[in-house]
């Protein structure tokens, strides 16, 4: 490891000392005042940021936040790719069965909450209303995508409404606070409806406008067509049910009310 090394000579040079660094991070920085005899090496790292780019592992706790960078690999934003993903969702749910997506923030707790909702007989988590073609969750959490973690609802209109589903979605989250869910702050954590059917847009609507009167701040939850879905990856599905971070399961029973850990 290579350290800031000083001459013999009693006298100071006219100029700062060269500062020698690693390749993570500096050992010593120049001193502000010249009333010192020699630089002496500092036990801290500056607290500049290192001048290259780092690529978080998948599963960061900083992308989690919404600060990840992206990949060299990044895909390419061109049109064609643009035009695909703003395009409709065009995947077909089960017979006698309907779609419909929410975004509530990390997309984990929100799913938990639709698999206990009664009438649902499918989630899946993923993104949408982004501008990339395939993006991964690297891509998403980069925040230059425009994506937002989504859960997919299939469920049974005979046996759930869409309007219980909207029930569970106001109550899973504060749809006052832009672009950030709790800890959770980043575009694709934003509040959003995503609708299949002009009466799921209806609904959505009357919905908000009955659950603002009893908000003191503006709802900023959009509610828009639902585009092209992407499946996210399979670790992120069903993840809390699974045992999540810790590995300890919670209840994915019909009805059931117990606090969600939105970790594990």
């Amino acid at each position: 490891m290579l350290r800031a090394s000083t001459t013999s000579t009693s006298t100071l040079p006219s100029s700062p000392l060269p500062l020698l660094i690693s390749s993570s991070f500096s050992l010593s920085k120049p001193s502000l005042s010249l009333s010192t005899s020699s630089a002496k090496p500092l036990s801290f790292p500056q607290s500049t940021r290192p001048i290259y780019f780092y690529t978080p592992p998948k599963m960061s706790w900083l992308g989690k936040l919404g600060f990840g960078t992206r990949s060299p690999t990044e895909p390419s934003m061109d049109s064609s790719s643009s035009s695909i993903a703003q395009g409709p969702d065009n995947d077909i749910p089960a017979p006698g069965q309907q779609f419909a997506q929410f975004g509530a923030g990390c997309f984990w707790g929100v799913e938990l909450v639709f698999q206990r909702v009664p009438g649902v007989t499918k989630t899946e988590v993923g993104y949408t209303q982004g501008f990339i073609h395939k993006p991964t969750y690297e891509d998403v959490c980069s925040g230059t995508t425009n994506h937002s973690e989504v859960v997919r609802v299939q469920y049974d209109p005979k046996e759930c409404s869409f309007e219980s589903l909207l029930d569970a979605f106001w109550a899973r989250h504060d749809p006052t606070t832009l672009n950030r869910q709790g800890n959770d702050v980043g575009t694709q954590y934003r509040s959003g409806i995503y609708f299949y059917t002009p009466e799921q847009e209806k609904a959505a609507i009357e919905s908000r406008d009955r659950h603002q009167k009893q908000m003191n701040r503006k709802i900023v939850t959009e509610i828009l067509p639902a585009k092209k879905f992407y499946r996210a990856e399979e670790y992120h599905q069903q993840y809390l049910s699974k045992g999540g971070r810790f590995g300890f399961k919670q209840s994915a029973e019909k009805g059931c009310n117990d606090p969600i850990r939105c970790y594990g």
